[in-house]
Parts: C-alpha cells; sequence; structure tokens
C-alpha cells in the first residue's frame, strides 16, 4: 500500500485522475469504482475523498477532462478541414464517441451538482467552438441566439449519435445516421440563416 509521502498532492491527484479516466474508459459510469482506482493505485478510497472531496468530486474532474480531451480533438479536425467546417465539426462529434463511448456516454450519465468555475470553463470551451463555428456559417456575431442555435443543433447531433450507439438507428431500418443528422444540421442553420 501506498504512503502519502511517496508523492506530492499535484502528483497523487494527477495519478488519480489519469488512472480514473482510465479506468472510465473501460469500465463507464455505471461500473466505475474510486475504490478499483484507489486499489490500482496503492492509496486508499480515503486519498481520493481527500484530494476530490467524494466519488462524485472525482467523477466531475473525470468528466472535465473528457471535455477537454474533447474540445482537443474537435480543434485539431477543424484545423485540418476545408471550407465545409460544419461537416467536420458533426463528423467529429461522432468520431470522439465512437473513439471514447464509455467516456462520452459518462458525461451524460453522471449529473454532478459542484462544477468549479474552472471546470465549467473547461466544459464551456467545447460549447465554445460550436458557437463560433455556428455564427461563422450564419456569418453573424456569436450572441445569444446563434449560441442557443449551437445548442439545439448539439442536442440534435447528440441524439443521432445516442440511437446509434444504443443500436435504435439500425433497429428503425435506418443506414447512415452521420449523413441524416449533418442533413439535420445543414436544414437548421438554413433557415436560421433567412432570419
Amino acid at each position: 500500500m501506498g504512503r502519502r509521502s511517496d508523492h506530492s498532492r499535484e502528483e497523487l491527484r494527477a495519478l488519480i485522475l489519469e488512472t480514473g479516466e482510465t479506468l472510465m474508459a473501460e469500465t463507464g459510469f455505471s461500473d466505475f469504482s474510486a475504490r478499483e482506482v484507489a486499489k490500482r493505485i496503492g492509496y486508499t478510497i480515503g486519498t481520493i475523498h481527500n484530494l476530490f472531496g467524494n466519488v462524485d468530486g472525482l467523477v466531475t474532474a473525470i468528466n472535465t477532462a473528457t471535455f477537454a480531451l474533447w474540445a482537443d480533438t474537435l480543434e485539431a479536425r477543424l484545423a485540418a478541414a476545408g471550407s465545409d467546417r460544419i461537416a467536420a465539426l458533426v463528423e467529429a462529434y461522432f468520431a470522439f464517441a465512437r473513439a471514447n463511448p464509455r467516456r462520452w456516454s459518462a458525461i451524460y450519465e453522471h449529473r454532478s451538482a459542484a462544477v468549479s468555475p474552472e471546470q465549467a470553463e473547461t466544459r464551456g470551451r467545447l460549447t465554445g467552438i460550436v458557437v463560433a463555428e455556428v455564427a461563422a456559417a450564419l456569418r453573424k456575431a456569436p450572441d445569444e441566439a446563434v449560441g442557443t442555435l449551437a445548442r439545439s443543433l448539439v442536442a440534435t447531433v447528440h441524439g443521432h449519435c445516442t440511437f446509434e450507439a444504443s443500436g435504435s438507428w439500425a433497429a428503425m431500418g435506418q443506414r447512415d445516421v452521420e449523413a441524416a443528422a449533418l442533413a439535420r444540421v445543414r436544414e437548421s442553420i438554413a433557415a436560421a440563416g433567412k432570419d
């Protein structure tokens, strides 16, 4: 069993978070266990509670790290995108969910009452990217209406992606869920552009 003196507080926090991210990717939210994280790093569950407050705090930190990874992935996709940046956004959403299904799902399965301002900023980066791209597609400044539209478009893509992940899309006899999601996004942006 490890001792507190084996790692600084910052090192221990990073170790717990990294191990938690790995476990979340393996098990998903429903089978996630802070005790398993503690076991894997050779510390007690009390150490996790001391650093993260409780299991909810650890899962919130893991999900915040997932948001950061997702935003990085989205920015990389956009950097390599051609002129059709809206298609790149939709493709990147599906690609991230497919590559990280359990971590992606954990974001939506976990409800945290306490998100720090720093965590909120990290999480908001992803939405900010989408809002900026939707505003650019509309040739408008990012304002409240554009933000609402962008969030609605994320919900549309998310719904399609969730149906794909659950097998519901295929069960309805549908194909090419990503193309359908992109078509709905394009229709919404076109309609908003007429206002």
